[in-house]
């Protein structure tokens, strides 16, 4: 008849697996744990661009010809100071992080200031029925860069109307579903087939949409160290419009192809 594990070893097992355990929990927090109280990014520029049938505004109009092509990062942050009372210019992004893309907590479930992170609307209108996506990061795309090789990967930025959706700069051309929330990223090059991984939301030919937009840096991304302290940014975003099946619209941008190609 075999004998049980000794008392002594089985403690020594136990010991070796709450040190395993504690080592692990310390690992996922490190990134976190050094960020958060001492780093803050300098400043930040963004310009938002986008196709010819498709415009926005911070407004809402009631025809297409009332919104605009291009918003900067001006024009952003005078709306968020009339709107919540500091100007992000003076209020650099500090890690936060949330689970509904709505709710931003500390690293010790504390609430988040509303300076900590951005948040905006913008509103959209297209000359066609359309679905409308966030070009790759090819030439002229959507980019995150920053001297700074690890901050963008740091980066999030979440769109919601009929659904929230997250980009992940750090996932490459993949997606995932986190609950009712899903993350993508995008194709560093020219190559993207829109589907339904990348799709932001529809809209229909001239019917305003609000789109909710808020941008943070996540601070369990083990991107996020000491050693972007003090560093700069800039956020291009540029939209897309297709059809049903992932297809360009005519006056889209012509060097990028949906699922045809």
């Amino acid at each position: 008849m075999k004998q049980g594990t000794p008392p002594k070893r089985l403690l020594s097992i136990s010991i070796l697996l709450v040190l395993m355990a504690l080592v692990s929990v310390a690992a996922a927090t490190t990134a976190w744990m050094t960020i958060a109280d001492r780093t803050r990014v300098r400043s930040m520029r963004m310009e938002i661009i986008s196709d010819s049938s498709l415009r926005f505004d911070l407004d809402a109009h009631k025809v297409f010809d009332d919104y605009v092509k291009t918003l900067s990062f001006r024009d952003i942050s005078q709306r968020i100071l009339r709107e919540k009372g500091f100007d992000p210019a003076d209020n650099p992004l500090t890690p936060v992080t949330t689970d509904d893309c709505v709710h931003f907590t500390l690293e010790d479930g504390s609430a988040a200031k509303q300076e900590y992170y951005l948040e905006f609307t913008l509103h959209f209108m297209s000359t066609k029925d359309m679905v409308v996506h966030l070009t790759s990061e090819g030439e002229d795309g959507t980019l995150i860069s920053s001297p700074n090789n690890a901050l963008p990967d740091a980066m999030r930025l979440s769109f919601t109307a009929e659904e929230t959706c997250i980009f992940d700069p750090g996932l490459g051309a993949s997606s995932d579903r986190s609950g009712a929330i899903r993350v993508f990223g995008l194709p560093k090059s020219d190559t993207i087939r829109y589907d339904d991984s990348n799709t932001l939301f529809s809209l229909k030919a001239h019917v305003d949409k609000p789109v909710v937009i808020r941008i943070w840096l996540e601070g369990t991304d083990e991107a996020c160290t000491d050693d972007l302290r003090d560093a700069d940014y800039s956020i291009r975003l540029r939209f897309a419009g297709t059809d049903e099946d992932g297809n360009l619209l005519e006056d889209s941008n012509p060097n990028k192809k949906g699922k045809s190609q």
